[in-house]
């Protein structure tokens, strides 16, 4: 069969099959306005709980000022050309410096995207020979490098669950004894989904007793997490056992790209072979520039009041949920899931209410990615939000639990709302 024929009569895949009820307002919503907890959707004003603008450096009038005049100075085409070949500056040389020193490590590399790094990183440092560990809850882009790194044997343990991780490693160790390879643990500083923080502590602990290495994304933890913001594993004072840490711009910096630090000699090593940055352009010298300025804030006092602002309105908004019964899981950083019982149908009326009557937005997420009967609300907290935002939020929270056992989102669509 031809396969654009074959993609036509699919109905579009376990996403893609809703797109034509859904696309706009489930999936590929439009936000407007200024990037902040107060924006547009549809026309109306909305509270936002959906952007990974954790310090609210989007629209900091610093950065914005830093990222218009390197646009302006730079343009968006300099350096053209791979870092490798002619896409090097002193500028990115620079970032990599004062990354590799935020995190206590010998030495970084810039990512063009956080999630292609990761990919390209795992990718690169297994051979036939090794195994790699991964937590089961691991975000997509750990998973994705796993499988890509094909060649290495792929091993998983129940999250967090320490002792089912130390019977995963004694089976890699099985292996590598035969293979004569090396292993891999990877794991989450922060699951995005569920706020929960991964078991630093604990991996690192296991490291006297078996030997591997230990990588972590920290993509949610990076700027936020831990007493300087340096991320969990500061915040687990472990900072020295983790060999490979990955941060991400996306959440605390509010940009594009990401970065690995570890040992000077594996840093250089993944310079010279990760094929995603070998034959890509460079970082847009904006972005660097604007990464630089970032980061200058991230670790000086302003940094740290932005911090403490994030964390007493995230502290609010779990012990607000958790006072009114509401099941917020582990809940440790600030991402915050807020579960429901209910089905599909009920999870897009509960959606439909949120953002028509009350004007919240925020995201939810039903099976398969938590089991059946299970809904689960996304809320992300911000520096920019306020404890009157958090206020409003969980007294519509609770009205709409009241709704839900009432039964009134049972209906198979709701109607007082136009889907387009």
């Amino acid at each position: 069969m031809d396969i654009f024929e074959r993609i036509s009569k699919d109905a579009g895949g376990p996403l893609g099959q809703y797109w034509e009820k859904a696309q706009g307002y489930f999936m590929f919503p439009k936000l407007e306005g200024e990037l902040g907890p107060h924006m547009k959707f549809q026309g109306q004003d909305v509270l936002c709980w959906s952007l990974n603008n954790y310090l609210g450096l989007a629209n900091h009038p610093e950065i914005r000022k830093v990222d218009g005049e390197a646009a302006a100075r730079w343009g968006m085409a300099y350096p053209m050309g791979s870092r490798m070949l002619t896409g090097h500056t002193s500028l990115h040389e620079k970032l990599e410096h004062e990354l590799a020193d935020f995190e206590k490590k010998e030495d970084a590399f810039l990512f063009n995207f956080g999630y292609q790094g990761i990919v390209s990183t795992i990718q690169t440092l297994l051979t036939r020979a090794d195994v790699v560990v991964h937590d089961k809850e691991a975000h997509a882009c750990l998973v994705d490098g796993c499988m890509l790194a094909s060649k290495a044997e792929r091993l998983s343990y129940r999250h967090n669950d320490i002792k089912h991780f130390e019977k995963v490693i004694q089976h890699a160790l099985e292996i590598t004894s035969q293979t004569g390879g090396g292993i891999l643990v990877i794991t989450e500083g922060v699951y995005g989904m569920t706020g929960a923080l991964g078991n630093l502590g604990e991996l690192v602990e296991m490291k006297k007793k078996y030997p591997f290495r230990i990588l972590i994304d920290d993509a949610h933890g990076f700027g936020v997490t831990g007493p300087t913001g340096r991320g969990t594993s500061e915040h687990f004072g472990v900072m020295d056992g983790i060999d490979l840490y990955i941060g991400a711009y996306a959440k605390s910096m509010a940009t594009i790209g990401g970065f690995v630090a570890g040992p000077k000699a594996i840093i250089q090593y993944l310079r010279y072979n990760m094929r995603s940055q070998i034959y890509a352009k460079a970082l847009p010298m904006p972005i660097v520039e604007g990464c630089l300025k970032r980061l200058e804030i991230i670790r000086g006092e302003e940094g740290a009041r932005l911090r403490e602002n994030l964390w007493v309105v995230t502290r609010a908004l779990q012990k607000g949920f958790r006072d009114l019964g509401f099941d917020i899981g582990p809940a440790e950083a600030c991402v915050t899931p807020v579960f429901m019982k209910g089905n599909v149908a009920q999870a897009t009326n509960i959606l439909v209410d949120l953002r028509s009557r009350y004007h919240i937005f925020c995201s939810v997420v039903t099976y398969p990615v938590v089991p059946k009967g299970v809904l689960m609300f996304r809320i992300i907290p911000t520096a920019a939000h306020t404890l009157e935002d958090v206020n409003y939020t969980l007294q519509a929270f609770a009205d709409v639990k009241k709704r839900l056992e009432a039964g009134e989102y049972d209906a198979d669509e709701m109607t007082d709302v136009s889907v387009k």
